[in-house]
């Protein structure tokens, strides 16, 4: 009973879109500023880049704190740390209070991956902030983060759950990533 109640919730956590929040407590309209994303590069964009990195940080406790619950604390079997980190994801792409128009889940996922396989969770984070400092382009960063979570999970660890996950997590950031690929390969993509 505790793992499909600790789904349910990590969903409803993921959710929460404190990037909205944020900028509507400012006077902002964060769907009509910049991208109109929800996430921390449009919030960083819209009001700053203090505020970009407070809506990364909470977006990434968003995934880590469910799964670090599941996992460290409640000792639940691979399965269930899945598909929680999962649904912590799936929450803040699709969430349920927002119309299912949510952000597009690469913080949010790197704090799952640092919450379940903490040392390919660490090289994921780094190699988000390594390849964006490089090119300049957010989304450079995080498809290339997603990539690494999922290769050194299928390379180092090779267990069935583990690499669901970190394949699931890297297939929702390529979909929510798809226009930004798009722009990329015409080069119209906007730093930031």
């Amino acid at each position: 009973m505790v793992g499909p109640a600790l789904t349910i919730a990590a969903y409803l956590l993921g959710s929460i879109s404190f990037g909205l929040i944020l900028a509507r407590r400012r006077g902002v309209d964060l769907r009509g500023i910049g991208s109109g994303n929800i996430g921390a590069t449009n919030v960083g964009r819209a009001l700053g880049k203090r505020a970009g990195q407070v809506v990364l940080v909470v977006d990434m406790l968003k995934g880590f704190a469910p799964v670090a619950l599941a996992r460290w604390v409640l000792d639940l079997p691979w399965p269930w740390i899945t598909g929680v980190g999962l649904a912590a994801v799936v929450g803040h792409v699709f969430p349920i209070w927002y119309g299912f128009r949510g952000g597009k889940g690469a913080a949010t996922s790197g704090g799952v991956l640092l919450a379940a396989l903490p040392p390919i969770g660490a090289l994921t984070l780094l190699t988000f902030v390594v390849v964006k400092k490089w090119t300049r382009l957010a989304s450079v960063g995080s498809l290339s983060a997603a990539t690494v979570g999922a290769g050194s999970t299928l390379a180092i660890d090779g267990r069935q759950w583990p690499v669901l996950l970190a394949t699931g997590l890297w297939f929702l950031v390529l979909l929510r990533h798809w226009e930004n690929i798009i722009r990329l390969l015409r080069g119209e993509e906007r730093a930031g």
